[in-house]
């Protein structure tokens, strides 16, 4: 029956090899579990129910992945989407977490139209190729900041803005520690390097709190005896629904926040989906590509789901191919990923104990790192590109806000491409985002 459902003699594979696939694949994706809701936390939300949440969508998420479109490739709540939800839509903008919630709905139901009508590949080549790759590495840059933010590394100063905390403080050393091990993982290629530092700066962590090797933050992982206080919590669904009032009360405002969405999501899972299918041979003799819009639209159903159940926007990972690298080519390697997801709801207690701001200080940096490389790339001969990519990142850091880096970059592009006198290469979307971007920058909250 598997073999039939998933086609795995076609793809040369076996059910043994797409149970290991979805194994590793779900090791290597496993950090968000602790990641995201510290993250989200952070927008007023309860901890628990964004475990809850993320936990539930990601599996629902990567069964949809495997039955429509039969695709390895795992989901779950999207790192700089989260970023864009907290940081972005409520802190910065003064939403509440169910007008963000309602937000990823909108933008994941606009993904899923645009999916639908065939207008993916029209907005993919209007778009200049080089503010994509700023916004992947702006988002890199803030994700790596928040990481150390939040771990206590970087604190503010009234005399220079920020600055380097006291690296002797027990929480503080135990991020550096967790930071290096990650990092030595990641370097020496170690299959989910990630989610192997989350666990060992996590057991480092206890080591530490059992010792009494601890301080007044207060951010050290807590023993054993303190999981059984775990509430859960399923509060979360169906939450967005409150906030649709809210969000439509600013237009501008609503326009920004569905595009900077929309924009990252879109780009984000192109440029994750597109390579991994590349890997699993599903690339035909005419250069088409399998089951490609499928898993599309698996991966806006995806943000959907993620919506309702209370999480950020859900989306297809490229740790998913950790799990193709070891044989996992059908859907049965997504399946297996998405019921590891919602079996993890009965681990919930110990991870949220565990896996503190000072633990996961590091897969922020790491991934950071991993959405920076992509830097190389960019055209830096061109004054008026690396001009935009510029100010793209400076301002995301400088204004704590994706959605104003963004805003500044593309207008730096305009600006640039006129003076330039290639105003020919500017597309129709360029200058509705051009407008769009002045309005919102004119009258946003």
């Amino acid at each position: 029956m598997l073999n039939k459902i998933f086609k795995l003699n076609e793809k040369n594979t076996d059910v043994k090899t797409e149970i290991l696939a979805g194994i590793t694949t779900f090791l290597a994706m496993s950090y968000i579990l602790g990641v995201n809701p510290t993250i989200l936390s952070a927008a007023g939300m309860p901890l628990e129910g964004v475990f809850i949440a993320t936990a539930i969508a990601s599996g629902i998420a990567c069964i949809v992945m495997g039955l429509l479109s039969n695709y390895p490739i795992g989901l779950s709540a999207g790192m700089g989407l989260n970023a864009i939800f907290t940081y972005t839509i409520v802190l910065e903008m003064g939403l509440s977490w169910q007008a963000a919630l309602a937000a990823v709905f909108l933008s994941s139901v606009a993904f899923l139209i645009i999916t639908i009508v065939g207008l993916r590949e029209l907005v993919l080549n209007a778009i200049n190729d080089d503010l994509k790759k700023a916004i992947g590495c702006g988002i890199g840059f803030f994700l790596a900041f928040l990481g150390l933010s939040n771990a206590g590394i970087i604190v503010s100063d009234p005399s220079t803005i920020v600055s380097l905390a006291n690296l002797t403080s027990p929480h503080i050393v135990l991020a550096l520690l967790g930071i290096a091990i990650t990092l030595i993982l990641y370097l020496r290629k170690i299959p989910a390097a990630v989610f192997l530092g989350l666990v060992i700066t996590a057991i480092i962590g206890v080591i530490f709190t059992a010792l009494g090797y601890t301080d007044s933050a207060g951010i050290m992982p807590s023993l054993p005896a303190q999981w059984v206080s775990f509430n859960f919590d399923f509060s979360l669904f169906g939450g967005f629904i409150q906030g649709f009032g809210e969000l439509f009360k600013n237009i501008p405002s609503l326009i920004v926040i569905i595009f900077s969405l929309l924009f990252v999501t879109f780009f984000d899972t192109t440029g994750t989906l597109i390579p991994l299918s590349k890997e699993c041979g599903n690339v035909k003799e005419d250069g088409s590509i399998e089951g490609i819009n499928n898993a599309f639209l698996s991966d806006a159903i995806g943000g959907i789901i993620g919506a309702i159940f209370g999480s950020s926007t859900v989306t297809a990972y490229v740790e998913s191919a950790t799990g193709i690298g070891i044989g996992g080519r059908t859907g049965l390697t997504a399946i297996i990923v998405g019921i590891l997801f919602i079996l993890s709801i009965f681990i919930a207690p110990a991870v949220l104990a565990l896996f503190t701001p000072s633990v996961t200080a590091s897969a922020l940096v790491i991934v950071g790192i991993l959405m920076f490389t992509q830097i190389k790339d960019i055209e830096w001969d061109s004054s008026r590109i690396a001009a935009s990519v510029f100010i793209t990142i400076i301002m995301m850091l400088l204004t704590y806000s994706i959605s104003l880096g963004i805003a500044f970059g593309y207008l730096v592009y305009n600006i640039g491409t006129i003076a330039s006198g290639k105003m020919r290469e500017l597309t129709l979307v360029d200058g509705l985002l051009f407008v769009l971007f002045i309005v919102y920058l004119i009258f946003r909250l």
